[in-house]
């Protein structure tokens, strides 16, 4: 299954790393990233794969809330089905 992931908050040294890190923690590969900073925020959206991962969807989203916290960034995960349906035009 794949999953996009999103990021948003102020810009900080670390962020890129521990996201990147805890999803290496749980299999969970990185297929494709964007990032930048916008006037001193950092947005950054994720496809990855969770194939190779015993975690689930609602797992990761627990994962990554916790990581919101110790971060300080807003992290949301969405099965990528999901994400593409809200996103047809």
């Amino acid at each position: 299954m794949k999953a996009i992931v999103t990021v948003i908050g102020k810009d900080k040294p670390g962020i890129i790393a521990a996201v990147s890190g805890m999803l290496a923690g749980h299999n969970i590969n990185i297929e494709d990233i964007s990032q930048t900073v916008l006037q001193g925020n950092f947005t950054m959206i994720m496809l990855v794969s969770m194939d190779r991962s015993r975690l689930s969807i609602t797992e990761l989203s627990e994962a990554t809330s916790a990581l919101s916290h110790e971060v300080g960034v807003e992290i949301h995960v969405q099965n990528e089905e999901i994400f593409n349906a809200i996103h047809k035009i």
